[in-house]
């Protein structure tokens, strides 16, 4: 059975997948007819029921969930994960005075990413965002287009670098605030498919994800060709950092990290009060 799969050329994505893309592992029947495309064209993607199989932000599932049932491999979430807000002058007062934060320009990687979910949490008085592909965002606040920027993936490693300062680590205020860990993204299968595939898929995961382990440092042509522009020191810091334990299997602690922010967004109104949720999210 052939499946179309979804999911970003950043290292921690092609990481997971590259040995059951490229077929290094048995997947037990299942072909895949890969997309690759940024995270929030995913997101706006799975809108649609574009993909039968997509990564997803977990703010993009918070509003699929009905048409999506989430796998428990390939997720990334954990702790330290969790998106900077950043500027080019360190300590900017308008994010210092609270009444000032609502006049501050800032870019954000979509507005259906975690990221944005959180900075909306912590700061709902920001309000003026604009969409930015997540790789463009360092420089347009470098060339002082906006006042902050929303910073995922590898920009965490290289900000410093180009003279950018933190203003907020918002997975810290994450498990900080909900004393869990911060969910980013996650894999999903549309529910048209079969369950019994989904668990099938489930499985291929999880063994692609152990092949890469038992390779690694040495990373496979599939990661380092779609990351050109990123040396192998960076690249392995973003894997190190995004694929972990409960990127193999979500577990007990995972699943109620999930729980937690399906929680928190039916308390802020962001879905509907009267459905159950926890049942709802795996198949």
């Amino acid at each position: 059975m052939k499946l179309t799969i979804g999911f970003s050329p950043c290292p921690n994505d092609t990481f997971i997948f590259d040995a059951m893309v490229n077929r290094k592992i048995d997947t037990q029947g299942l072909e895949f007819e890969v997309v690759l495309a940024d995270v929030e064209t995913l997101n706006q993607w799975a809108e649609q029921g574009k993909l039968e199989v997509t990564k997803l932000s977990y703010h993009s599932f918070l509003h699929n969930v009905q048409q999506y049932a989430l796998l428990h491999s390939g997720s990334a979430l954990g702790k330290g994960v969790g998106p900077l807000l950043v500027c080019k002058k360190k300590n900017s007062i308008l994010f210092e005075e609270n009444g000032s934060r609502k006049e501050m320009k800032v870019c954000i990687p979509g507005k259906n990413t975690t990221a944005n979910l959180l900075l909306s949490l912590a700061y709902p008085d920001i309000k003026n965002k604009t969409d930015i592909v997540f790789s463009e965002i360092e420089q347009r606040v470098l060339n002082d287009e906006f006042d902050a920027g929303l910073i995922i993936h590898e920009s965490r490693f290289t900000y410093q670098e180009k003279g950018l300062h933190q203003l907020i680590d918002l997975g810290d205020w994450w498990e900080t605030n909900m004393n869990a860990m911060i969910p980013l993204g996650g894999i999903v299968v549309n529910r048209n498919i079969d369950k019994a595939v989904a668990t099938k898929l489930d499985s291929v995961i999880k063994e692609s994800i152990r092949f890469a382990w038992n390779n690694y440092p040495l990373l496979p042509d599939y990661v380092t060709s779609h990351a050109q522009e990123m040396d192998e020191e960076v690249m392995c810091k973003h894997i190190n950092l995004y694929v972990n334990e409960f990127s193999e299997d979500l577990g007990e602690e995972g699943c109620e990290a999930i729980y937690k922010m399906f929680d928190k967004a039916v308390e802020i109104g962001l879905l509907e009060p009267n459905i159950n949720y926890r049942e709802l999210i795996f198949y």
